[in-house]
């Protein structure tokens, strides 16, 4: 049997195990888990939501989350802002930066389906020594020449599905990655509205404080003023003066808070705090700015929110390498050839007479390893049930920040509305006994005990109106803003 027709048998026979190994993969087929649902969310809608009867899922196209979700709170600040992020901030450039090596990781699994093909060229030359043992002196001792340019060729032939596994776990994978900064997204752009609005917050209490504390200065003045012309003793003029520092220490509490806001806002669109100033500008109290927001149904959660579409794809990812593990059970083909010239001179190197090859395919098989291929299955499948846990209970966390924000929406509409009442309650207090005290009918206690009421209620309005706005963005948050798992790319 002659070397040719030995090499042609061995291709042969590889090229029907390629094709015959391309049906066959061992290991269990993906299939997504069920979550535990509910058919509709408990808490009750706030008024100023846009479904009718509960949580509709037919809503009107204009009416859906957008990408740019922030444009639904009409704030051309805010707008400028969130603009920034995706550029500058560097959190979401490593997120980014990860995907892109995720992605490249496919690449590298993908080079497996290809043959590996090297070459070693080298030149060289042999003298054997004359005293050297049992040389034979009868022949000649010359310097020979080695000139050798072989080329190798190694590939893995996946009878089990090894190398096709291993290629859709990294795609999976970068799913994953690509998820994970969808989230990242997400978060950052739901942080910096949070910020925002904490410090438009802050500048409504700045001007509070710098409005109550003018008119405790007046009051003081007032009060001093009578304690001269001998109509009020002395205590009087120290409660108020009292009560001008107390809202002076306020007033200068609420300029720390705002710095501190300002500072993460800097930080969130890229810039140095030091670089970036946000002229104050004070949030109107119980504004009927706070959007509309379209509701759904809780299995829409699923395809909505980019963590969970990221656990869901590392599951897929962790079930791969059940079978990954699987195939080491089985035995592994492969075919090497070598090919080159080898010649004993640079003249006679690429002679014909000079070609050399071997090819043919190996077959190799564990036969003990103490229980190893076992370990790594088990660890597989336990790695997988770890992934399922962890995406149940993703879910149930999105399901739960949901029900949190409608919750408190919900609540905070009527509390905004109550404190409203309570406010002008206070003010009608004040107004009251201020002309009383000036009559000389109440001394000057009544007065600081409905300021200081006054003042209270005036900043829980403007705090719930800040938990209005920071519920209304969390909300959006938890629904996934504009992201649906059709933007996860299919061919990463």
């Amino acid at each position: 049997m002659s070397a040719a027709f030995v090499s042609r048998a061995a291709i042969s026979l590889a090229a029907a195990l390629c094709i015959i190994s391309a049906g066959c993969r061992v290991g269990p087929n993906y299939v997504r888990p069920s979550t535990p649902l509910a058919p509709a969310f408990k808490e009750t809608l706030p008024t100023n939501f846009s479904a009718q009867d509960g949580w509709n899922p037919a809503q009107p196209s204009d009416t859906q989350l957008k990408g740019d979700w922030w444009t639904l709170f009409n704030d051309p600040q805010l707008n400028a802002l969130e603009a920034q992020i995706d550029p500058a901030n560097q959190t979401l450039k490593e997120a980014e930066a990860n995907f892109n090596a995720a992605r490249a990781a496919i690449r590298i699994s993908r080079a497996a389906e290809a043959p590996t093909i090297g070459t070693a060229p080298s030149v060289g030359g042999v003298r054997d020594s004359n005293h050297q043992p049992y040389l034979n002196l009868s022949s000649s001792n010359t310097a020979e020449g080695d000139f050798s340019i072989p080329f190798d060729l190694d590939y893995e032939i996946d009878l089990w599905g090894r190398v096709r596994r291993t290629v859709t776990q990294a795609r999976e994978q970068a799913q994953a990655s690509a998820a994970d900064v969808a989230t990242a997204r997400l978060s950052l752009h739901a942080e910096l509205a949070v910020d925002y609005f904490d410090l438009r917050s802050a500048d409504a209490q700045r001007k509070l404080l710098a409005d109550t504390v003018a008119a405790f200065q007046s009051a003081l003045a007032l009060t001093e003023d009578r304690y001269n012309g001998g109509a009020s003793p002395l205590s009087d003029v120290s409660e108020a003066r009292t009560q001008l520092q107390t809202a002076q220490v306020a007033e200068t509490d609420v300029d720390l808070q705002r710095a501190a806001y300002e500072h993460a806002i800097a930080v969130l669109i890229g810039k140095p705090p030091a670089a970036f100033t946000l002229v104050p500008v004070p949030v109107t109290v119980n504004a009927p700015a706070i959007p509309t927001i379209p509701g759904m149904l809780p299995s829409q959660l699923l395809e909505r929110r980019p963590d969970i579409a990221s656990a869901e794809r590392s599951m897929a990812a962790a079930n791969e390498q059940i079978g990954i593990a699987q195939a080491a059970f089985y035995p592994a083909l492969s075919l090497s050839a070598a090919a080159g010239f080898v010649g004993t001179s640079a003249l006679n190197w690429f002679d014909w007479p000079s070609r050399f090859f071997a090819v043919g395919p190996t077959l190799s098989q564990t036969i003990f390893d103490n229980g190893r291929r076992r370990a790594v299955s088990d660890v597989a499948r336990a790695q997988y049930d770890a992934t399922v846990a962890a995406y149940r209970q993703t879910t149930l966390t999105a399901f739960q920040q949901v029900e949190d924000n409608l919750n408190a929406l919900h609540n905070l509409e009527i509390e905004a509305h109550q404190q409203q009442d309570a406010t002008a309650s206070a003010q009608q207090s004040l107004d009251l006994f201020n002309t009383r005290y000036q009559e000389g009918v109440d001394n000057y206690l009544q007065v600081i005990t409905w300021q200081t009421a006054l003042l209270q209620n005036e900043r829980n309005d403007i705090e719930i109106t800040r938990r209005r706005y920071e519920a209304s963005v969390l909300l959006v948050k938890a629904l996934g803003g504009g992201w649906n798992a059709t933007l996860l790319p299919q061919n990463p």
